[in-house]
C-alpha cells in the first residue's frame, strides 16, 4: 500500500468539503420551509380545453395536463365537467429605451393570455387575463441572436402563463 501524497490527502479535503457544503445548503433550505412545487390537483375529473389544435398553447396545456395531474383531457367539451376557453394569446413588443441617436437599445416583450373555466352551468373563473413581460437589451450587430432571445423569453413567458392557469384552476 503506497503512503497517502499531499496532493492525495488535498483532493480528498476538497471532496469532503463539497460533500460538506451541499449537505448544508440542503439543510439550510429544507429548514426555511423551502419546497418544490408539486403537480396542480385540479378539481375535475374531466376537462376540455377549447384551444385549436394548431395551437402550442393548447398543445402545452393539453400535454401538462396529462402529464401532471389526474384529470382526463377530453375532446368533447359534452363529456368534461370542466371547460377551459383560451378566449385569446397575444405577443408584444414595445420600445423600452432609446440611445442618444435615437437607435432601440431595449425593448419590453409583454405576453398575455385571456381565458375561462366553466362548466356545470357554473363560471369557475370569469374571463381572466395573465399578463407578463420581460426586458431584453438590443444590438443592431446582433439582430438574429436577439431575435432568438425574444422568441425563448416567449416561450418561458407561455410556460409560466400554463403553470399560472393551472395552479388557478387547482384554487378552485
Amino acid at each position: 500500500m503506497k503512503p497517502w501524497s499531499f496532493s492525495d490527502m488535498a483532493d480528498a479535503r476538497r471532496r469532503f468539503l463539497r460533500a460538506a457544503a451541499g449537505a448544508g445548503g440542503l439543510a439550510l433550505l429544507t429548514g426555511c420551509g423551502f419546497a418544490l412545487r408539486g403537480t396542480a390537483n385540479l378539481p375535475f375529473s374531466t376537462l376540455y380545453i377549447g384551444a385549436s389544435d394548431t395551437s402550442e398553447m393548447g398543445a402545452q396545456l393539453r400535454r401538462y395536463v396529462r402529464n401532471t395531474t389526474n384529470t382526463q383531457v377530453v375532446e368533447d367539451p359534452r363529456q368534461a365537467q370542466a371547460q377551459l376557453q383560451i378566449l385569446s394569446e397575444t405577443r408584444e413588443r414595445s420600445i423600452l429605451t432609446l440611445d442618444a441617436a435615437g437607435r432601440v437599445r431595449e425593448y419590453e416583450l409583454r405576453y398575455l393570455l385571456s381565458f375561462r373555466v366553466q362548466g356545470n352551468g357554473r363560471e369557475y373563473i370569469p374571463d381572466t387575463t395573465i399578463a407578463l413581460k420581460r426586458d431584453i437589451t438590443f444590438a443592431d450587430a446582433n439582430t438574429l441572436a436577439k431575435d432568438s432571445e425574444a422568441n425563448l423569453l416567449y416561450r418561458d413567458m407561455q410556460n409560466e402563463a400554463v403553470q399560472q392557469v393551472l395552479r388557478r384552476m387547482a384554487a378552485i
